[in-house]
């Protein structure tokens, strides 16, 4: 009995075993392709750039609008193309890269709302960026069994930029950098929103402190709009009686390779040069800032927490403090779940399993890194993902060197995983912790009581775990660094310890008691 017991187990073993061998040997082949015609009387001369063919269930919003990770994202496939000649034809097939599928042969047979759109901006890395072409959506039944030619058009062409109207608080910036203009060869512009305070226009004799505000990842300046939308806390808060009289700057989210952080860096440029040097006097001087260190602060969340706490350990003496909520990876021990000294693989864990890159509040693994990563991979040219633009791309753009054919090199193989050591040297300055652990003894000085953290433990990309780190080394730092660092208990990405109210007051506290004895 127990002998053929143990035959059984090894016809079943043997048989899982040659089903999935025959699972992994199915070609991943269709005959499914998309064709893509750029119209005559589009293009005087022809592009290179990205071409994606996006997917969408729904034409509201238009399936352009619905790229992501995030549920009911669209499924994207890309591929480049170099001189693209009005009337041509160019395809995209099972060979290019997808997301969120394997490859094209697993795309779900269905009803989907078709779009082109070809990406060639240069300053903006936006799919939706000013020049970039793209085609009205149309409704196709795709079965990748079938097969068959799907024909798409490029039939339009974004408008230049124009900056929204101005009003009565909200005024929007466009600044020619000549720092960044001369880095990269082209005219350079920064752009931002300054939102005035209550009676700015009736106080002509009254200057005030900056509040610089930087949103979370590739938050466009024309965000502010929203602020003061009726009856949201912060128009409560910024136009209340009582409250603390200030000028607020909010930076721009965009660059030539995604968010460029608002920091120097070896393939953006020096942006946070740009920003002190000549964004920041420009606002003071136009409206009336008091244009003195101690009446500056910055804050942000997310990518916002990370470039407000950089920004002031970058520029100790410019700035008096920064309020950082959910600030993106301050040690790179804890880069969300990979630790870049010490890893090899940033798709597979130490244990050889997939690596989270977000989580539900209640642990639920909501993507993998390898996931998260191909997205960028299909937007990026040349399907690498360090040029796609969105997260990962930008964080390497910021922090890493730039390679031998002048564009980002890259952390890791875009399909293995596997991280480049070579680069780690580059990486380190903006370990934020590692930094102020190296540079303390000059630092402490300078930022004692200057910073200021709240994360929540169940923080959606990880984000607590590094915040912890930095915590390590400030707890026993000497001098003392007099801030504060505060955790939410099942606190998600998007917890936040002060109101709006709450925080105008502190920095208004923060600016009168650094404020110059008469």
């Amino acid at each position: 009995m127990q002998r053929r017991w143990f035959l059984l187990v090894v016809a079943f073993v043997v048989l899982g075993l040659a089903i999935d061998r025959f699972q992994a040997a199915e070609p991943a082949t269709t005959a499914l392709r998309f064709e893509i015609t750029v119209a005559r009387d589009l293009v005087d001369l022809p592009p290179d750039g990205r071409l994606l063919v996006i997917l969408g269930r729904s034409d509201r919003p238009e399936p352009r609008l619905r790229i992501g990770t995030f549920p009911g994202a669209a499924t994207v496939l890309g591929g480049d193309v170099h001189g693209l000649l009005p009337g041509a034809k160019v395809s995209l097939d099972q060979s290019a890269m997808i997301f969120p599928v394997a490859h094209l042969a697993k795309l779900p047979p269905g009803v989907y709302y078709a779009q082109a759109l070809l990406d060639v901006s240069r300053d903006l890395k936006l799919e939706n960026a000013p020049g970039n072409f793209y085609g009205d959506s149309v409704q196709v039944n795709v079965n990748p069994a079938v097969g068959g030619t799907i024909p798409l058009h490029l039939t339009r062409k974004l408008p230049p930029e124009e900056l929204p109207a101005d009003t009565e608080y909200v005024k929007f910036i466009k600044l020619r950098s000549e720092l960044l203009s001369r880095f990269h060869g082209r005219p350079i512009h920064l752009r931002a929103a300054v939102i005035l305070p209550r009676d700015f226009e009736k106080n002509n004799d009254q200057r005030y402190p900056l509040r610089v505000h930087i949103g979370g990842f590739a938050t466009r300046f024309t965000a502010a709009q929203s602020f003061l939308r009726p009856n949201s806390e912060f128009r409560k808060a910024w136009l209340a009686d009582g409250a603390p009289r200030m000028l607020l700057l909010h930076l721009d989210g965009a660059g030539p390779f995604g968010d460029p952080y608002q920091v120097n860096s070896a393939n953006n440029g020096p942006y946070g040069d740009a920003v002190t040097q000549e964004l920041i006097p420009y606002v003071e001087q136009r409206y009336r800032g008091i244009g003195q260190p101690y009446a500056r602060v910055l804050d942000g969340g997310s990518t916002g927490g990370w470039v407000s706490l950089a920004l002031q350990v970058f520029y100790p003496d410019f700035f008096n403090g920064a309020w950082s909520h959910a600030p993106d990876p301050v040690d790179f021990r804890a880069f969300e779940l990979i630790n870049i000294y010490d890893d090899t693989n940033v798709y597979i864990n130490r244990r050889g399993f997939e690596r989270p890159s977000a989580r539900e509040i209640n642990g639920d693994v909501r993507f993998t890194m390898r996931h998260e990563v191909q997205i960028e991979r299909v937007l990026g040219r040349g399907d690498r993902w360090e040029l796609g633009g969105r997260d990962w791309g930008s964080w390497n753009a910021v922090f890493g060197p730039r390679g031998p054919d002048g564009l980002p090199k890259p952390l890791w193989d875009g399909q293995t995983g596997q991280i480049d050591r070579s680069v780690l040297e580059h990486w380190k300055p903006y370990d934020l912790r590692l930094t102020l652990q190296r540079n303390w003894k000059t630092l402490g000085p300078k930022l004692r009581g200057k910073l200021r953290v709240w994360v929540g433990e169940a923080d959606d990309y990880f984000l607590n775990n590094a915040v912890h780190l930095l915590d390590d080394f400030l707890a026993r730092a000497e001098p003392a660094f007099g801030g504060s660092i505060r955790y939410g208990p099942r606190g998600d990405h998007g917890w936040r310890v002060l109101s709006q109210r709450q925080l105008l007051e502190e920095m208004a506290a923060a600016i009168e008691q650094a404020k110059p004895s008469r």
